[in-house]
């Protein structure tokens, strides 16, 4: 692929991330969801953080790893505990970066 033909491809994908993003901006007001798909769409934030978060956890070194030896899923599952009980969001990315460190420098 030439120089040429990359910046075509980078302004083409360009163009069609604003066409898709735009169109809600544009016609949003005008186009009713049925409720069941708005009550759907609640947990669509939830769904993408889940599919971001749960293989970092799950694997070590490109491994399923499901023990106590994988510094990702104790801190991940000791922050959620930890969320649970002091519903504090910052405290809690402190605390689970904490349980990590200890983790991986103990492991």
């Amino acid at each position: 692929m030439n120089a040429h033909e990359l910046w075509l491809v980078i302004g083409l994908l360009t163009l069609a991330t604003l066409i898709c993003r735009s169109t809600f901006w544009l016609v949003g007001q005008h186009v009713k969801l049925p409720k069941r798909v708005s009550e759907a769409l609640r947990f669509a934030p939830a769904c993408a953080l889940a599919a971001i978060l749960v293989p970092d956890f799950l694997t070590n070194q490109h491994q399923i790893d499901i023990s106590l030896n994988n510094p990702q899923l104790v801190a991940g599952v000791c922050a959620a505990i930890f969320f649970l009980l002091r519903r504090s969001m910052l405290a809690t990315i402190f605390f689970g970066m904490a349980v990590f460190t200890a983790v991986r420098l103990w492991g």
